[in-house]
């Protein structure tokens, strides 16, 4: 009997659903539908490069099921893409796969919404050439009239510089030596051609166009990569340049003669999504590596930004003035036995050190500024080490032979933000004068850490210690400070006469911006 009744239930279920009718829709009219925004703005793109997806959201605010005879982009070539409430639209090409550009009959239920997620892919060939903008709109047909959303692009022309792929699916390499098991350590990459048959001097990047780098572009052995002032250089995830043994690198940034702009000329090495979300993500690249032998390397008004590793400094010089790091997932600058001379350095976030210098070295630092306010208790704006552990119950020792620190700013969120770590058969010289330093030890177990007495000591060589230098925004990378800094015009005379910015100092100040009002 229960299963008499079991059978039963399930026709009338199955009788209900047979007689259910699809809802009725009516065409819409013009005015019908409403826009999360009238204006689509794609943010810049390279060339034949694709966007990010941006959204549109499409309403029907009416008390009626309304069906939109036709959403299509108005050019019959457009290089925009749509996906219409997960459709692709007609397929055009009998493909299979809708080609995005054009939808029939789109059913919107009253008081309902859709989703368009438009893309693009153009070339600067599609653009005005008078403003790169590269346009289209999306046309929203009705019985009595049209209604649109615009789309907008800026297009960038560019300079790609990427590894060959071979026929096997394999990519180009550069050689970075052998294992302690003999094997080759290779990574994906190529080398600069002062030859190249596409690009001609490859070692030679000037300010015409940017420069757009997959893998790691390689300065061989006994040749200069040179860089003009004003040039912009973009890599792309797991990318970034070597300086092999016995190669330089030489960037030329210069000072803007735009007191409006003062990065007018300014070299930049930075990822290549432009889209205002990843202005200020962390690891979005690789690293600039110069290698052990590498010569000559100096840097000049740099901004670098959102990499793991800023600048990874391996046994070799390396001059660095005027020049601005942000926003790293490991280090701002990783130093292993490396000799660097600085001023005017400012290095901003990084996920554990924003200047590492390890297994000793030779450093010297004036008028610079390092913070850390990297979310988290193990991060710190400086690390000065004699050794580095190798991970197998082994270390690498060298001398420290010095690292001068004068009229520095080391500070960050962390109670602690210079770390001392050395081993006792190597030299550990380090020495600050004049320095704004963050060292909060009580509590800690570095509180009876005798290598930190000449820190502790107050005032001694002019250094100031646990004195908010009131930056304007260091989160938002404004490490400028006003008059009223501790940091303002109490530091010493070291011969650093002009600021980040190319500024005269007026004053002896400490850190890398000479004291003013901040900007609006």
């Amino acid at each position: 009997m229960r299963q008499l009744q079991a059978l039963f239930l399930l026709a009338i279920v199955i009788s209900v659903s047979s007689c259910r009718k699809d809802f009725e829709t009516v065409p819409s009219q013009q005015g019908n539908l409403v826009f999360s925004k009238n204006t689509v703005y794609l943010d810049t793109v390279f060339t034949n490069i694709s966007s990010s997806t941006y959204s549109l959201k499409v309403y029907n605010r009416t008390n009626k099921d309304i069906r939109i005879p036709s959403i299509h982009l108005k050019k019959a070539d457009s290089k925009y893409r749509l996906l219409v409430d997960g459709m692709t639209g007609v397929d055009a090409d009998q493909n299979g796969i809708g080609d995005g550009k054009a939808f029939n009959n789109v059913e919107l239920l009253a008081k309902d919404s859709l989703y368009i997620f438009i893309e693009t892919t153009a070339n600067i060939a599609d653009a005005n050439p008078t403003d790169f903008l590269y346009t289209d709109e999306i046309d929203f047909e009705s019985i009595n009239g049209v209604q649109k959303v615009d789309l907008v692009t800026l297009i960038q022309d560019a300079v790609f510089l990427y590894p060959e792929k071979y026929s096997d699916g394999s990519k180009e390499t550069l050689h970075l030596g052998t294992d302690a098991a003999g094997s080759s350590v290779d990574v994906i990459g190529f080398e600069l051609n002062e030859s190249d048959p596409i690009h001609g001097n490859e070692l030679h990047f000037t300010n015409a166009k940017p420069y757009v780098i997959y893998g790691y572009a390689g300065v061989p052995d006994g040749k200069t990569l040179t860089i003009d002032p004003g040039t912009k250089v973009y890599f792309h995830a797991e990318s970034g340049m070597i300086v092999q043994p016995g190669g330089s690198l030489q960037i030329n940034g210069g000072v803007s003669p735009d007191a409006n702009h003062p990065q007018q000329n300014e070299v930049t090495f930075e990822g290549d999504r432009l889209e205002p979300l990843y202005e200020d993500v962390p690891g979005q690249w690789g690293t600039v590596w110069l290698r052990e032998g590498s010569v000559n390397n100096k840097m000049e008004h740099l901004t670098l930004k959102n990499a793991t590793v800023g600048l990874l400094v391996e046994s070799c010089p390396l001059e660095i003035n005027h020049s601005q790091l942000y926003n790293f997932s490991n280090y701002g600058i990783l130093a292993r036995t490396a000799s660097i001379l600085s001023q005017n350095l400012v290095i901003n976030l990084a996920g554990q050190a924003t200047l590492a210098c390890s297994i000793g070295g030779s450093y010297d630092f004036r008028n610079c500024t390092f913070n850390n306010n990297w979310y988290g208790s193990d991060q710190r704006a400086v690390l000065l080490s004699n050794y580095e552990d190798n991970g197998n119950g082994t270390a690498s020792a060298a001398d420290l032979v010095k690292a001068n620190f004068y009229n520095c700013i080391i500070y960050g969120a962390n109670t602690i933000e210079l770390l001392l770590d050395k081993v006792e058969d190597k030299l550990f010289n380090f020495d600050l004068k004049n320095c704004l330093v963050k060292f909060q030890d009580q509590g800690t177990a570095l509180a009876t850490n005798t290598l930190y007495n000449s820190i502790r000591e107050a005032n001694t060589k002019g250094n100031l210690i646990n004195k908010d230098p009131k930056f304007q925004n260091a989160n938002a990378n404004k490490l400028n400070i006003e008059a009223n800094s501790p940091a303002a015009a109490t530091g010493g005379d070291f011969g650093v006469t002009v600021d980040v910015n190319g500024k005269p100092r007026t004053s002896f100040g400490i850190g890398a911006y000479q004291s003013a009002p901040f900007p609006n």
